[in-house]
């Protein structure tokens, strides 16, 4: 039975199409991948005229400090309004191929991985010229990634089925996005919220809001997150990586008729 077969097995498939969604992300563009790298530093460059010209802000390498939350939001916002019309943007083939329909999601969420990992270069080279030091808690970032990546295919797979079924879902998530933005922690600090359980909320309530915090630990703050901050994540990641996959299969058999 081919739907028996593990998700594993397609994983040249997956290769593929992460290629393929690279290639047509930046088909026609002249400067290519090379637009991860300026889109972020145009925004750091804002919000450091605001929050250290404009409205002086007491964090040092502020910089860094907005990179290293700009960053992961990127790609979180990216690979969510990306994953949500992966299925629908690809009808012809879902309806001229047999293959696992997850793969399409996922390729999409890769994809917007391997651009956050180019993007990182330019945050390096910041680290070096603001003088934060490079320290051994940056191994942080490989499971705080592998959460955020699982994070992100877990919504990815549920958006991406009921946006099959029900197309309105892609302009609620292009709504959703920009409040959520201000929700996340990216260019504020977190311990800014005075109230210890409307802190606790905002991490449990916004996965991202944990993750950008872990992630400002490891690079800008050279220590380990907190359990708060990283733990928590990990299990609704998980949740919803289940609770996707399980949405995703038992909708995928209506997805030919709906596109």
């Amino acid at each position: 039975m081919l739907t028996q077969i593990p998700i594993w097995n397609y994983r040249e498939a997956i290769r593929l199409l992460t290629l393929r969604e690279l290639r047509v992300r930046y088909s026609n563009s002249a400067l290519g991948v090379v637009w991860s790298l300026i889109a972020p530093l145009v925004m750091t460059v804002v919000f450091t005229l605001i929050y250290g010209v404009i409205m002086p802000n007491p964090q040092p390498a502020y910089p860094v400090f907005f990179l290293a939350g700009l960053l992961p939001w990127n790609f979180f916002s990216l690979a969510l309004t990306a994953s949500t019309q992966s299925v629908t943007g690809n009808g012809n083939l879902v309806k001229r191929v047999y293959f696992p329909r997850e793969i399409l999601p996922i390729s999409t969420v890769l994809a917007t991985g391997i651009n956050f990992l180019v993007a990182l270069i330019p945050l390096a080279i910041l680290m070096l010229f603001y003088g934060v030091p490079f320290t051994p808690a940056l191994v942080w970032i490989l499971p705080i990634l592998a959460t955020q990546v699982a994070l992100s295919v877990g919504l990815g797979l549920i958006l991406s089925a009921v946006n099959t079924l029900f197309r309105d879902v892609q302009q609620m998530v292009d709504i959703l996005v920009l409040p959520l933005f201000f929700a996340t922690p990216v260019f504020y600090d977190l311990s800014l919220i005075q109230s210890g359980w409307i802190r606790s909320a905002v991490t449990i309530g916004n996965p991202m809001a944990g993750l950008v915090t872990a992630y400002r630990a490891a690079i800008y703050g050279g220590h380990a997150p907190d359990m708060m901050s990283l733990g928590v994540p990990a299990l609704e990641a998980a949740a919803l990586l289940l609770i996707g996959w399980i949405i995703f299969r038992k909708t995928s058999d209506a997805f030919v008729d709906e596109l």
